[in-house]
Protein backbone atom coordinates (compact mmCIF):
# COMPACT_ATOMS: atom_id res chain seq x y z
CA UNK A 1 0.00 0.00 0.00
CA UNK A 2 3.22 2.04 0.98
CA UNK A 3 4.32 1.89 -2.36
CA UNK A 4 1.18 3.39 -3.94
CA UNK A 5 1.16 6.40 -2.03
CA UNK A 6 3.37 9.59 -3.35
CA UNK A 7 6.16 10.61 -1.20
CA UNK A 8 5.29 14.51 -1.56
CA UNK A 9 1.13 13.01 -0.18
CA UNK A 10 2.94 11.05 2.90
CA UNK A 11 4.25 14.01 3.67
CA UNK A 12 1.15 16.31 3.57
CA UNK A 13 -0.79 13.66 5.73
CA UNK A 14 1.75 13.32 8.18
CA UNK A 15 1.79 17.39 8.83
CA UNK A 16 -1.72 17.71 8.88
CA UNK A 17 -1.80 14.82 11.38
CA UNK A 18 0.57 16.55 13.92
CA UNK A 19 -0.73 19.54 13.79
CA UNK A 20 -4.72 18.07 14.81
CA UNK A 21 -2.53 16.53 17.63
CA UNK A 22 -0.90 19.47 19.03
CA UNK A 23 -4.36 21.74 18.45
CA UNK A 24 -5.71 18.94 20.60
CA UNK A 25 -3.29 18.78 23.69
CA UNK A 26 -3.22 22.41 23.90
CA UNK A 27 -7.13 22.11 24.14
CA UNK A 28 -7.02 19.88 27.00
CA UNK A 29 -6.16 22.26 29.83
CA UNK A 30 -8.82 24.28 28.60
CA UNK A 31 -11.29 21.59 28.35
CA UNK A 32 -9.79 20.08 32.28
CA UNK A 33 -10.48 23.49 33.55
CA UNK A 34 -14.13 23.81 32.15
CA UNK A 35 -14.82 20.48 33.07
CA UNK A 36 -13.48 21.30 37.06
CA UNK A 37 -16.18 24.58 37.48
CA UNK A 38 -19.58 23.80 37.38
CA UNK A 39 -22.04 24.78 34.47
CA UNK A 40 -24.14 27.11 36.45
CA UNK A 41 -20.74 29.36 37.38
CA UNK A 42 -19.52 29.24 33.77
CA UNK A 43 -22.94 30.49 32.46
CA UNK A 44 -22.86 32.91 35.43
CA UNK A 45 -19.46 34.35 34.26
CA UNK A 46 -19.92 34.51 30.46
CA UNK A 47 -23.39 36.23 30.83
CA UNK A 48 -22.23 38.49 32.87
CA UNK A 49 -19.49 39.35 29.96
CA UNK A 50 -21.48 39.79 27.59
CA UNK A 51 -24.10 41.61 29.31
CA UNK A 52 -21.31 43.81 30.19
CA UNK A 53 -19.71 44.54 26.93
CA UNK A 54 -23.32 44.82 25.20
CA UNK A 55 -24.05 47.29 27.38
CA UNK A 56 -21.02 49.03 26.86
CA UNK A 57 -21.29 48.72 23.00
CA UNK A 58 -25.13 50.12 23.43
CA UNK A 59 -23.92 53.28 25.41
CA UNK A 60 -21.15 54.42 23.00
CA UNK A 61 -23.23 53.48 19.57
CA UNK A 62 -26.86 55.47 21.43
CA UNK A 63 -24.11 58.55 23.20
CA UNK A 64 -22.54 58.82 19.13
CA UNK A 65 -25.49 58.15 17.61
CA UNK A 66 -27.47 61.21 19.57
CA UNK A 67 -24.57 63.37 19.50
CA UNK A 68 -24.06 63.53 15.84
CA UNK A 69 -28.00 63.58 15.18
CA UNK A 70 -28.74 66.17 17.25
CA UNK A 71 -30.15 68.67 14.75
CA UNK A 72 -28.43 72.43 15.86
CA UNK A 73 -29.38 75.40 13.84
CA UNK A 74 -26.65 76.57 11.22
CA UNK A 75 -22.92 77.24 12.70
CA UNK A 76 -22.14 79.73 10.76
CA UNK A 77 -23.67 83.95 10.62
CA UNK A 78 -27.75 83.02 11.77
CA UNK A 79 -30.44 85.70 11.98
CA UNK A 80 -33.55 85.68 14.23
CA UNK A 81 -37.14 86.37 13.42
CA UNK A 82 -36.62 89.85 13.91
CA UNK A 83 -34.36 90.86 11.04
CA UNK A 84 -36.72 88.58 8.96
CA UNK A 85 -39.50 90.41 9.65
CA UNK A 86 -37.57 93.72 9.72
CA UNK A 87 -36.71 92.65 5.96
CA UNK A 88 -39.92 91.30 5.09
CA UNK A 89 -41.00 94.91 5.88
CA UNK A 90 -38.01 95.95 3.41
CA UNK A 91 -39.54 94.12 0.71
CA UNK A 92 -43.03 94.94 1.01
CA UNK A 93 -41.78 98.34 -0.33
CA UNK A 94 -41.19 97.20 -3.43
CA UNK A 95 -39.06 96.04 -6.54
CA UNK A 96 -36.02 98.55 -5.95
CA UNK A 97 -35.79 97.73 -2.01
CA UNK A 98 -35.42 94.00 -2.69
CA UNK A 99 -32.58 95.17 -5.06
CA UNK A 100 -30.94 97.28 -2.70
CA UNK A 101 -31.11 93.67 -0.44
CA UNK A 102 -29.61 91.90 -3.71
CA UNK A 103 -26.48 94.29 -3.29
CA UNK A 104 -27.94 96.22 -6.33
CA UNK A 105 -27.95 99.79 -6.50
CA UNK A 106 -30.36 101.33 -9.02
CA UNK A 107 -30.59 104.72 -10.37
CA UNK A 108 -32.35 107.35 -9.34
CA UNK A 109 -35.81 107.98 -10.24
CA UNK A 110 -36.20 111.00 -12.20
CA UNK A 111 -39.36 113.15 -12.03
CA UNK A 112 -39.29 114.64 -15.37
CA UNK A 113 -39.75 111.27 -16.53
CA UNK A 114 -43.50 111.89 -15.58
CA UNK A 115 -43.82 114.86 -17.85
CA UNK A 116 -45.47 114.93 -20.92
CA UNK A 117 -43.91 116.29 -24.07
CA UNK A 118 -44.39 117.53 -27.56
CA UNK A 119 -43.73 115.00 -29.82
CA UNK A 120 -42.67 115.93 -33.18
CA UNK A 121 -42.22 114.61 -36.98
CA UNK A 122 -39.30 112.91 -37.98
CA UNK A 123 -37.42 111.68 -40.95
CA UNK A 124 -39.24 107.88 -41.37
CA UNK A 125 -42.43 108.15 -40.09
CA UNK A 126 -45.45 107.61 -42.20
CA UNK A 127 -48.21 109.62 -41.75
CA UNK A 128 -52.33 109.18 -42.22
CA UNK A 129 -53.98 112.05 -43.69
CA UNK A 130 -57.72 112.55 -44.41
CA UNK A 131 -59.15 115.85 -45.97
CA UNK A 132 -62.62 117.49 -46.97
CA UNK A 133 -64.02 119.44 -48.93
CA UNK A 134 -67.91 120.17 -50.06
CA UNK A 135 -67.52 119.39 -53.73
CA UNK A 136 -63.66 117.90 -54.51
CA UNK A 137 -64.53 114.60 -53.59
CA UNK A 138 -61.68 113.47 -56.45
CA UNK A 139 -59.58 115.10 -54.12
CA UNK A 140 -60.29 112.90 -51.23
CA UNK A 141 -61.08 109.90 -52.60
CA UNK A 142 -57.24 110.53 -54.16
CA UNK A 143 -55.51 110.98 -50.92
CA UNK A 144 -57.74 108.35 -49.26
CA UNK A 145 -56.54 105.63 -51.55
CA UNK A 146 -52.91 106.68 -51.01
CA UNK A 147 -53.26 106.81 -47.65
CA UNK A 148 -55.07 103.49 -47.30
CA UNK A 149 -52.10 101.48 -49.39
CA UNK A 150 -48.55 102.87 -48.92
CA UNK A 151 -48.94 106.06 -46.33
CA UNK A 152 -47.33 109.21 -46.72
CA UNK A 153 -43.79 108.41 -45.85
CA UNK A 154 -41.64 111.53 -44.89
CA UNK A 155 -38.61 111.64 -46.92
CA UNK A 156 -35.77 114.19 -46.50
CA UNK A 157 -38.49 116.33 -44.05
CA UNK A 158 -41.17 116.68 -46.89
CA UNK A 159 -44.44 114.70 -47.34
CA UNK A 160 -45.85 115.00 -51.05
CA UNK A 161 -49.50 114.93 -51.64
CA UNK A 162 -52.26 115.13 -54.63
CA UNK A 163 -52.25 118.42 -56.48
CA UNK A 164 -49.92 119.85 -53.90
CA UNK A 165 -46.27 120.89 -53.56
CA UNK A 166 -43.99 119.25 -51.14
CA UNK A 167 -44.31 120.23 -47.62
CA UNK A 168 -41.47 120.36 -45.37
CA UNK A 169 -43.05 118.67 -42.20
CA UNK A 170 -39.75 117.25 -40.49
CA UNK A 171 -39.23 118.68 -36.35
CA UNK A 172 -43.22 120.04 -36.70
CA UNK A 173 -45.75 118.86 -34.10
CA UNK A 174 -48.96 117.16 -36.26
CA UNK A 175 -50.77 120.34 -35.53
CA UNK A 176 -48.18 122.90 -37.21
CA UNK A 177 -47.73 119.84 -39.96
CA UNK A 178 -51.82 119.88 -39.92
CA UNK A 179 -51.65 123.40 -40.51
CA UNK A 180 -48.69 123.86 -42.77
CA UNK A 181 -50.38 121.23 -45.42
CA UNK A 182 -54.31 122.96 -45.34
CA UNK A 183 -52.49 126.48 -45.86
CA UNK A 184 -50.83 125.19 -48.51
CA UNK A 185 -54.25 123.76 -49.94
CA UNK A 186 -56.23 126.90 -49.11
CA UNK A 187 -54.12 128.81 -51.49
CA UNK A 188 -55.47 126.93 -54.35
CA UNK A 189 -58.77 125.42 -52.98
CA UNK A 190 -61.41 127.28 -50.06
CA UNK A 191 -62.91 125.99 -47.78
CA UNK A 192 -60.68 122.26 -47.62
CA UNK A 193 -59.99 120.81 -44.33
CA UNK A 194 -56.97 118.87 -43.26
CA UNK A 195 -56.86 116.35 -40.37
CA UNK A 196 -53.25 114.21 -39.75
CA UNK A 197 -52.74 111.16 -37.43
CA UNK A 198 -49.64 109.24 -37.38
CA UNK A 199 -49.90 105.53 -39.43
CA UNK A 200 -46.58 104.23 -38.36
CA UNK A 201 -43.10 105.29 -36.79
CA UNK A 202 -39.79 103.83 -37.46
CA UNK A 203 -37.73 105.41 -34.91
CA UNK A 204 -40.68 107.27 -32.75
CA UNK A 205 -41.58 103.71 -31.51
CA UNK A 206 -42.11 101.44 -28.03
CA UNK A 207 -40.71 97.57 -28.57
CA UNK A 208 -41.99 94.96 -26.60
CA UNK A 209 -40.40 92.02 -26.29
CA UNK A 210 -41.70 88.79 -24.37
CA UNK A 211 -45.20 87.13 -23.51
CA UNK A 212 -47.06 89.87 -25.87
CA UNK A 213 -48.86 89.77 -29.07
CA UNK A 214 -47.59 93.51 -30.03
CA UNK A 215 -44.25 93.93 -30.89
CA UNK A 216 -43.85 98.10 -31.14
CA UNK A 217 -46.76 100.94 -30.44
CA UNK A 218 -45.90 104.31 -31.60
CA UNK A 219 -45.86 107.27 -29.47
CA UNK A 220 -46.88 110.95 -29.27
CA UNK A 221 -45.25 112.34 -25.96
CA UNK A 222 -48.34 111.13 -24.15
CA UNK A 223 -48.79 107.90 -24.15
CA UNK A 224 -47.56 106.58 -20.97
CA UNK A 225 -46.50 102.96 -19.78
CA UNK A 226 -50.02 101.67 -18.11
CA UNK A 227 -51.53 102.62 -21.51
CA UNK A 228 -48.87 100.96 -23.31
CA UNK A 229 -48.81 97.57 -21.19
CA UNK A 230 -52.74 97.76 -21.76
CA UNK A 231 -52.55 98.34 -25.51
CA UNK A 232 -49.90 95.14 -25.51
CA UNK A 233 -52.23 92.51 -23.82
CA UNK A 234 -49.70 91.39 -21.57
CA UNK A 235 -50.89 87.90 -19.89
CA UNK A 236 -51.65 87.14 -16.42
CA UNK A 237 -48.68 85.00 -15.77
CA UNK A 238 -46.34 87.58 -16.46
CA UNK A 239 -43.62 88.44 -14.36
CA UNK A 240 -43.52 92.05 -13.51
CA UNK A 241 -41.19 91.73 -10.73
CA UNK A 242 -38.32 90.69 -13.68
CA UNK A 243 -40.17 92.62 -16.12
CA UNK A 244 -38.10 96.24 -16.84
CA UNK A 245 -38.05 99.15 -19.38
CA UNK A 246 -35.06 100.33 -20.92
CA UNK A 247 -34.45 103.69 -22.13
CA UNK A 248 -31.05 104.66 -23.76
CA UNK A 249 -29.44 101.60 -23.06
CA UNK A 250 -29.87 101.89 -19.10
CA UNK A 251 -32.78 99.92 -16.59
CA UNK A 252 -35.43 102.88 -15.70
CA UNK A 253 -36.09 102.12 -11.96
CA UNK A 254 -39.87 101.19 -12.65
CA UNK A 255 -41.45 98.70 -10.42
CA UNK A 256 -44.36 97.17 -12.76
CA UNK A 257 -46.13 94.97 -10.13
CA UNK A 258 -47.06 98.44 -8.12
CA UNK A 259 -48.15 99.91 -11.15
CA UNK A 260 -50.35 96.78 -12.28
CA UNK A 261 -51.55 95.46 -9.77
CA UNK A 262 -51.14 98.05 -6.87
CA UNK A 263 -52.43 101.01 -8.89
CA UNK A 264 -49.21 103.20 -8.26
CA UNK A 265 -49.16 106.14 -10.99
CA UNK A 266 -46.01 107.49 -9.54
CA UNK A 267 -44.51 105.03 -11.69
CA UNK A 268 -46.43 105.64 -15.01
CA UNK A 269 -43.87 107.34 -16.31
CA UNK A 270 -44.31 109.17 -20.27
CA UNK A 271 -43.21 106.72 -23.31
CA UNK A 272 -40.27 108.33 -25.56
CA UNK A 273 -39.47 106.73 -28.93
CA UNK A 274 -37.03 104.39 -28.79
CA UNK A 275 -37.95 102.76 -25.31
CA UNK A 276 -37.94 98.68 -24.79
CA UNK A 277 -39.96 97.02 -22.57
CA UNK A 278 -39.25 93.27 -21.71
CA UNK A 279 -42.02 91.08 -20.13
CA UNK A 280 -40.93 87.51 -18.36
CA UNK A 281 -42.17 85.09 -18.36
CA UNK A 282 -43.14 83.61 -14.66
CA UNK A 283 -40.36 81.17 -14.04
CA UNK A 284 -38.13 83.79 -14.12
CA UNK A 285 -38.10 84.08 -10.50
CA UNK A 286 -38.09 81.49 -8.40
CA UNK A 287 -38.07 79.46 -5.12
CA UNK A 288 -37.06 76.69 -3.37
CA UNK A 289 -38.50 74.65 -0.59
CA UNK A 290 -36.57 71.56 0.93
CA UNK A 291 -36.09 68.93 3.62
CA UNK A 292 -39.14 67.38 5.42
CA UNK A 293 -41.81 68.83 3.77
CA UNK A 294 -44.49 67.11 1.99
CA UNK A 295 -42.89 67.88 -1.95
CA UNK A 296 -39.74 69.48 -2.26
CA UNK A 297 -40.09 71.93 -5.19
CA UNK A 298 -39.68 74.49 -7.00
CA UNK A 299 -42.12 77.52 -6.32
CA UNK A 300 -42.57 80.00 -9.10
CA UNK A 301 -43.25 84.05 -7.50
CA UNK A 302 -44.09 86.25 -10.30
CA UNK A 303 -44.95 88.90 -8.37
CA UNK A 304 -41.23 88.90 -6.49
CA UNK A 305 -42.02 87.77 -3.35
CA UNK A 306 -44.13 84.92 -1.23
CA UNK A 307 -45.09 84.46 2.24
CA UNK A 308 -43.43 81.74 4.15
CA UNK A 309 -46.93 80.64 5.01
CA UNK A 310 -47.98 80.00 1.56
CA UNK A 311 -44.31 78.43 0.09
CA UNK A 312 -44.76 75.70 2.90
CA UNK A 313 -48.31 75.27 2.21
CA UNK A 314 -47.84 74.80 -1.37
CA UNK A 315 -44.78 72.52 -0.78
CA UNK A 316 -47.26 70.23 1.18
CA UNK A 317 -46.52 71.18 5.01
CA UNK A 318 -44.50 70.38 7.56
CA UNK A 319 -43.63 66.86 7.54
CA UNK A 320 -44.32 64.69 10.94
CA UNK A 321 -40.33 64.04 10.79
CA UNK A 322 -39.66 67.82 9.81
CA UNK A 323 -38.02 69.76 13.21
CA UNK A 324 -40.48 72.65 13.44
CA UNK A 325 -37.74 74.40 15.71
CA UNK A 326 -34.82 74.97 12.93
CA UNK A 327 -37.25 76.15 9.88
CA UNK A 328 -34.10 78.31 7.90
CA UNK A 329 -34.43 80.54 5.06
CA UNK A 330 -31.15 80.58 3.11
CA UNK A 331 -31.03 84.20 1.17
CA UNK A 332 -27.70 85.87 -1.01
CA UNK A 333 -25.01 84.43 -2.53
CA UNK A 334 -24.92 80.45 -1.39
CA UNK A 335 -21.13 80.98 -0.44
CA UNK A 336 -21.88 84.12 2.01
CA UNK A 337 -25.82 83.79 2.54
CA UNK A 338 -27.86 85.45 5.15
CA UNK A 339 -29.46 82.64 6.74
CA UNK A 340 -32.42 83.09 8.72
CA UNK A 341 -33.78 80.43 11.48
CA UNK A 342 -37.47 80.74 12.80
CA UNK A 343 -39.71 78.36 15.08
CA UNK A 344 -42.79 77.27 13.71
CA UNK A 345 -44.45 79.54 16.67
CA UNK A 346 -43.56 82.86 14.37
CA UNK A 347 -45.03 81.72 11.16
CA UNK A 348 -48.37 80.93 12.72
CA UNK A 349 -48.76 83.96 15.74
CA UNK A 350 -47.12 86.68 13.19
CA UNK A 351 -49.11 88.46 9.87
CA UNK A 352 -48.11 86.85 6.85
CA UNK A 353 -47.10 89.86 5.38
CA UNK A 354 -44.23 90.40 7.86
CA UNK A 355 -42.57 87.05 6.49
CA UNK A 356 -41.76 87.31 3.29
CA UNK A 357 -39.56 85.33 0.51
CA UNK A 358 -37.79 86.70 -2.36
CA UNK A 359 -36.77 85.36 -5.40
CA UNK A 360 -33.68 82.96 -4.90
CA UNK A 361 -35.11 82.13 -1.49
CA UNK A 362 -34.24 78.72 -0.41
CA UNK A 363 -36.55 77.35 2.74
CA UNK A 364 -35.14 74.24 4.37
CA UNK A 365 -37.31 71.93 6.99
CA UNK A 366 -34.29 70.18 8.80
CA UNK A 367 -35.21 66.89 10.47
CA UNK A 368 -35.71 66.10 13.82
CA UNK A 369 -33.30 63.82 15.93
CA UNK A 370 -35.29 61.11 16.14
CA UNK A 371 -35.98 60.89 12.45
CA UNK A 372 -32.49 61.05 11.89
CA UNK A 373 -31.75 58.40 14.49
CA UNK A 374 -34.24 55.77 12.75
CA UNK A 375 -32.50 56.57 9.59
CA UNK A 376 -29.00 56.11 10.53
CA UNK A 377 -30.54 52.57 11.67
CA UNK A 378 -31.85 52.12 8.50
CA UNK A 379 -28.81 52.60 6.64
CA UNK A 380 -26.40 50.85 9.21
CA UNK A 381 -29.03 47.39 9.57
CA UNK A 382 -27.89 46.02 6.79
CA UNK A 383 -24.04 45.91 7.55
CA UNK A 384 -24.87 44.89 10.91
CA UNK A 385 -26.72 41.95 9.68
CA UNK A 386 -23.67 40.89 7.17
CA UNK A 387 -21.60 41.05 10.48
CA UNK A 388 -23.67 38.96 12.01
CA UNK A 389 -23.98 36.26 9.61
CA UNK A 390 -20.05 36.35 8.69
CA UNK A 391 -19.71 35.68 12.34
CA UNK A 392 -22.42 32.46 12.45
CA UNK A 393 -20.74 31.45 9.75
CA UNK A 394 -17.70 31.36 11.33
CA UNK A 395 -18.91 29.62 14.42
CA UNK A 396 -20.30 27.42 12.07
CA UNK A 397 -17.23 26.71 10.69
CA UNK A 398 -15.85 26.38 13.89
CA UNK A 399 -17.92 23.47 14.86
CA UNK A 400 -17.81 21.30 11.67
CA UNK A 401 -14.19 20.95 12.30
CA UNK A 402 -13.88 17.85 13.77
CA UNK A 403 -10.90 17.06 16.42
Amino acid sequence: MKQFIPKELRKFIFDRVGFISKFRSSLAPCSRAMVTRSRSEFRDAFLSKINFRSSLGISLILLFVFGSCTNPPYRGEVSGPDEFVMDSYKIRDGKLSVLEMEGKEPDPFCCEWLDEYQDRIHEGDILHVAIYHPTRTDISSSVQAIGSSIGFRVTEGKILLPDLAAVKVDGLTLEEARKAIQDEYLKNIQDIEVFLAYNSRTERKVEIVGLTAVPALPVDGRMRLFEVLSLARILPTTNLFKSYVVRDGCLLPVDLYKLIKEGDMSQNVVMRGGDKIYLADATASVLMVLGEVGRPRVIEIPNGFMTLSQALAEAGGIQITGDRRYIQVIRGNIQCPKIYTLHWNHIIHLPCDSMLLIPGDIVYVAATPLTEWARFVNQIMPTLIGIDLIKKGVKDIGVNVNP
